[in-house]
């Protein structure tokens, strides 16, 4: 364990840890002229930074520049990333309802985009709110989501973010072989990715699960450790929820002097910051240890707690994110609902087609098999242009969901890609119709000519056949 820790210590101090802030302008024109979807995300990924993650009214900026970047061209990608940014920007700033309202869109415009590392990201941050809100069964549902598509998606950093916080909720709920698992895992993504701004978070979430197993050097190291990553960086966040882990550490251990210092210190690393509302646990903190001793020092913290717990907690903020969360499940429910109908739709679509192209095709081969009938060779045309009206359809619907996966739903391209399949099928149509046509005008005189013999034959028996 101590060479564990020591290692852990040198790479941390090894590792830079504020991340420079992003050239937005730059990125965005590389991103608006990049036709491949997964490099366009590796370029939107680049786009989170030190700023993104302290800063609201620069998220939100970047947001709305990304936003009508994406406007211009009905970019799904774009605008699933602008969304999540500035849903990112309010939460930041402790406006839960507006984040809300930006994360479901965000949401939304990845599910059109069809791109599973954009759901994984739009998911993770949506679980945020919730996280935030300690509605911990709404937010591990959300993040094991965004866990699964991030795993199934292409993007390695984006597979980093859910199972970082998925160790922060699961230790909120004391389940800790969780926690240390998925910390574990967001250890490794982090250094694989050169993550530094996610190492504060990790070293909390360790020193936390390390403190409740009954470890308090450990636990004391780690959180160390998670200062030492944050200190003299933007990460004010970070920062005070490392004092307050520290805080709530020595709570535990009934180590009074040292939890008052640093439940100060994490009131004080997000005072006159966007961050106040953090103040909320720390100040608990402080009123229950001065609930017996000091009635002065009681009221002042229990006024920040109230203050710092109703931005998030109030009443009618409670009743708009149950309203919002609602309509945003019975949507989703909705879009399942749609999607296996149109998926059903299809499949029986398709079996229509391949009935009518079997009927066609056993009515031709009879037509040109049968030696019973004289049939027209205009006949054989008109089946054959019907025959190829339906193989069209067939192939339409059976390549539909793969031509709207690669031209993201672009009816120029989609159109380009159906008058290919066109161009492929007309020549192969024409071929065969010359052959049936062919074949059928050397069958139809076959059957003319017997027919003249049988009449010859009736007329004078006995004569030779003057057709020979």
């Amino acid at each position: 364990m101590k060479k564990t820790l020591i290692l852990f210590c040198f790479i941390a101090g090894m590792q830079t840890a504020v991340a420079q802030m992003p050239n937005v302008d730059s990125i965005l024109q590389k991103v608006a002229v990049e036709k491949n979807e997964d490099k366009k995300v590796d370029l939107l990924v680049r786009l989170i930074s030190a700023e993104t993650n302290n800063n609201p009214e620069f998220t939100i900026e970047t947001g709305l520049k990304l936003l009508n970047q994406a406007k211009t061209g009905n970019k799904p990608i774009e605008m699933a990333v602008a969304y999540s940014f500035l849903g990112q920007g309010y939460r930041l700033l402790g406006n839960t309802i507006k984040a809300l309202e930006y994360h479901h869109k965000a949401i939304a415009s990845a599910e059109q985009c069809n791109n599973l590392s954009v759901l994984a990201w739009t998911e993770n941050q949506l679980a945020h709110i919730y996280k935030d809100r300690e509605e911990y069964e709404k937010a591990i549902s959300l993040y094991l989501s965004a866990t699964a598509h991030a795993d199934k998606g292409v993007n390695e950093k984006i597979k980093g973010f859910a199972p970082l916080n998925l160790g922060t909720v699961y230790l909120s709920t004391n389940n800790l072989d969780s926690s240390l698992m998925y910390s574990q895992r967001a250890y490794e993504y982090a250094l694989r990715q050169k993550a530094t701004f996610s190492l504060s978070v990790i070293f909390i979430n360790l020193g936390s699960v390390q403190s409740k197993l009954g470890n308090p050097s450990l636990a004391v190291s780690y959180f160390n450790m998670a200062i030492q990553q944050s200190i003299g960086t933007p990460y004010i966040r970070y920062l005070n929820l490392a004092y307050t882990g520290l805080a709530e550490h020595y709570q535990r251990n009934k180590q009074t002097d040292s939890c008052v210092f640093y439940a100060k210190e994490a009131i004080a690393a997000v005072r006159n910051t966007p961050f106040f509302y953090l103040s909320s646990k720390p100040a608990q903190l402080l009123t229950d240890v001065y609930e017996t001793t000091n009635c002065d020092s009681t009221l002042k913290y229990a006024k920040i707690f109230k203050t710092a717990a109703d931005s998030l907690n109030s009443s009618k903020a409670n009743q708009q994110v149950q309203l919002m969360t609602f309509e945003e499940d019975l949507r989703q429910q909705e879009a399942a609902a749609e999607k296996v109908k149109a998926a059903e739709e299809r499949k029986q679509n398709l079996q229509y087609a391949l009935l009518a192209i079997g009927i066609f095709l056993l009515l031709t081969i009879y037509l040109l098999l049968s030696r019973s009938f004289i049939t027209n060779p205009k006949m054989i045309e008109f089946f054959g242009i019907v025959a190829l009206l339906i193989v069209f359809e067939f192939l339409n619907l059976l390549l539909h969901p793969f031509l709207e996966r690669i031209t993201h739903h672009s009816p120029v391209l989609m159109l380009l890609a159906l008058v290919c399949i066109a161009a492929l099928l007309v020549p192969l149509h024409h071929k065969v119709e010359k052959w049936a046509t062919a074949k059928l005008i050397e069958k139809n005189k076959q059957i003319r000519l017997a027919a003249a013999r049988k009449t010859i034959e009736q007329l004078n028996p006995g004569a030779d056949d003057p057709l020979d």
